[in-house]
């Protein structure tokens, strides 16, 4: 039963890597419903899923510097907000009931999905040609602040939100926005990751599994995602999120009734 438990740790690892390289996420999306699934609780998985995603994004961060398409201006631009907002979200997940945390959590992955259409219908029509009307600097503290919230509240690393924020507010094309996030995240990911382990909701074996499989994921999605066309990748992103969505309104159904 235990290797068992190894196995699919670390085989969840590898496809939330896979994944947070290839869509600019840290991977909770995944981890964080599946350690639900085998029993933790929602504020334990939250908080495995950061440690997780800090080892995850830093594999994917290098790989990205290596081949070129790391733009540090851009990551500390999000990620200076986030270092503050995340301890926010961490005290918030402390205080909120479990089946309102895990169902706030699907909210923001339907919300999401509308934020990806949005974006292509904008393309659509042309508006990605003009200027975005928010100031550069506020749309930049916005989108980190809100990635930081979300990184300690649910345990996302802030990716699911930072990629569509960047593509509607600063008009960054998705390729740039999902490497951008993948660094923001690191910084993201220390800070719920520090917030969390201090309250003592880190389980570190579990999270080190999910983190090493997640390593060997984003090295292979990093070297493929500039081979992939933008529309397979926003039709993997959405697909995903309401796949997840779907999974996490049933558990927190579940927790609800119980």
């Amino acid at each position: 039963m235990i290797s068992l438990n190894i196995f699919v740790l670390f085989a969840a690892g590898l496809i939330s890597g896979i994944l947070a390289g290839f869509l600019g996420i840290g991977g909770g999306t995944v981890l964080v419903p599946l350690l639900v699934a085998m029993g933790y609780q929602p504020v334990q998985a939250v908080a495995t899923s950061s440690l997780a995603i800090l080892i995850t994004s830093i594999s994917g961060s290098v790989q990205n510097w290596r081949m070129g398409y790391f733009d540090y201006r851009r990551v500390f631009a999000l990620g200076m907000p986030a270092i503050l907002t995340a301890q926010i979200g961490v005290y918030l997940a402390k205080q909120i009931p479990p089946y309102i945390l895990l169902f706030a959590f699907g909210l923001l992955l339907i919300t999401n999905i509308y934020l990806v259409e949005l974006r292509k219908r904008l393309i659509a029509k042309n508006v990605q040609q003009q200027q975005p009307n928010l100031n550069p600097i506020v749309a930049r503290i916005f989108t980190g602040g809100a990635a930081g919230i979300l990184a300690g509240l649910f345990g996302v690393g802030g990716g699911v939100i930072m990629v569509p924020l960047q593509m509607l507010l600063l008009g960054e094309p998705i390729k740039v926005a999902i490497q951008t996030s993948l660094g923001v995240i690191v910084i993201t990911a220390v800070s719920a990751c520090v917030g969390h382990a201090v309250n003592g909701n880190v389980l570190f074996v579990e999270g080190l599994l999910l983190g090493f499989g997640g390593l060997l994921g984003a090295q292979i999605s990093t070297r493929m995602l500039p081979k992939l066309p933008d529309k397979v990748i926003s039709f993997a992103f959405c697909t995903m999120l309401a796949m997840l969505s779907t999974y996490i309104f049933w558990q927190a159904w579940n927790i609800y009734h119980s």
